[in-house]
């Protein structure tokens, strides 16, 4: 069953459990048992069916190896041989592949996409202590107002607003749609059925009103905030390239060298001291009927539009957005279009039978 040929100056034991039908065998491995120079190499000759256990036995009832001393005593080869089967690799259970070949590895399945964006951990700050995302854009005297604009304010249709309008460095005839606008005995403010709070304008300036200047700080203050949201280093930018229909957005801080187009609801999800600034070279629309969603106890305060277009933002008819839009140019609701947190635009800000409700502080 076994015997050696001297193919160099070391001989070979060839070890075959083949019936003659079956060679050449289906598995040939060959081994050195003991490290010393003048120690023969094992080849395995292993058939189908001949598992490792049933080869090492055989192998260790007949086999003897003979060096320059003389004979190995059997459980020295034994050992070795047990050693060297099970240590190099040489198969297992019978399989009739050779041991030195390595199989190929099934492929890992490829996860399917998903829109869920990885959470970005910062230094936001909220009421409670310490979010996730950017640091809150600083509003100044721009967060008094629901609505504050430069050039005009216009309504048509039912329009229903909670917190106060402001319009600077234009004056009050600007302020269009929304029926009389009574001042109040003092001349610093008017008031609209229409609007659940205040209506300043730059000319509402009697004697003893600070109105003119507390408007041009607001102004400024915006100027500044919007300065700052354009500013900030970003988490992610060009996303979707530029559309986010249907994504579902931890807080951070995103930015687009493009528009932000949104066909289908985008949902914030966050903690309520968690932060998102959304930086836009150009403009962004919110389609007909589409929503932004917040998940997870995420705050309109804590959200913010920034926004460069020579357009502006135009939310859709019946579409929901949430938070603080900062424009350079025009925000325009349409048709039944809800917002929860603020207009504050360079320019004007144009609504068509909208609600509008300030954040919570």
């Amino acid at each position: 069953m076994g015997f050696a040929t001297q193919l160099s100056s070391r001989p070979d034991i060839y070890f075959s459990l083949c019936a003659p039908a079956y060679r050449p065998p289906l598995s040939m491995r060959r081994v050195s048992i003991l490290p010393w120079r003048s120690t023969p190499s094992l080849v395995i000759l292993q058939c189908r069916g001949i598992t490792n256990q049933i080869l090492s036995r055989h192998i260790l009832r007949r086999l003897k190896m003979k060096n320059s001393n003389g004979f190995l005593k059997p459980t020295a080869l034994s050992m070795a041989l047990i050693f060297t089967l099970f240590a190099t690799g040489c198969g297992g259970g019978g399989s009739s592949s050779p041991a030195a070949v390595t199989p190929t590895p099934t492929p890992t399945p490829t996860p399917p996409l998903t829109v869920v964006v990885p959470t970005v951990p910062g230094a936001g700050t909220g009421l409670g202590g310490i979010g996730k995302g950017p640091a809150p854009v600083v509003l100044g005297g721009a967060g008094n107002y629901v609505i504050l604009a430069s050039t005009a304010i216009s309504t048509t249709g039912v329009t229903a607003i909670t917190g106060a309008l402001a319009l600077s460095p234009n004056a009050a005839v600007g302020i269009t749609g929304f029926g009389a606008l009574p001042l109040d005995a003092t001349g610093c403010f008017s008031t609209s059925t229409l609007v659940t709070g205040m209506i300043y304008a730059a000319d509402y300036n009697t004697l003893g009103c600070t109105t003119p200047a507390v408007l041009t700080t607001a102004v400024g203050d915006m100027l500044t905030a919007y300065t700052d949201a354009a500013g900030r280093a970003a988490d992610f930018t060009e996303l979707g390239a530029g559309d986010i229909s249907g994504m579902t957005l931890p807080a951070g801080t995103y930015k687009w060298s493009t528009g932000v187009l949104m066909t289908s609801d985008v949902t914030l999800t966050g903690g309520p001291n968690d932060v998102w600034i959304f930086e836009v070279a150009q403009d962004v629309t919110l389609a007909n009927g589409v929503k932004i969603v917040l998940a997870g106890g995420a705050l309109p305060k804590n959200i913010f539009w920034q926004v460069a277009g020579g357009t502006g933002v135009a939310i859709g008819t019946t579409a929901h957005m949430e938070g603080v839009i900062l424009a350079t140019k025009a925000i325009t609701l349409n048709t039944g279009a809800t917002v929860n947190g603020r207009l504050l635009a360079q320019t004007a800000v144009t609504l068509n039978a909208v609600a509008l409700t300030q954040p919570a502080p």
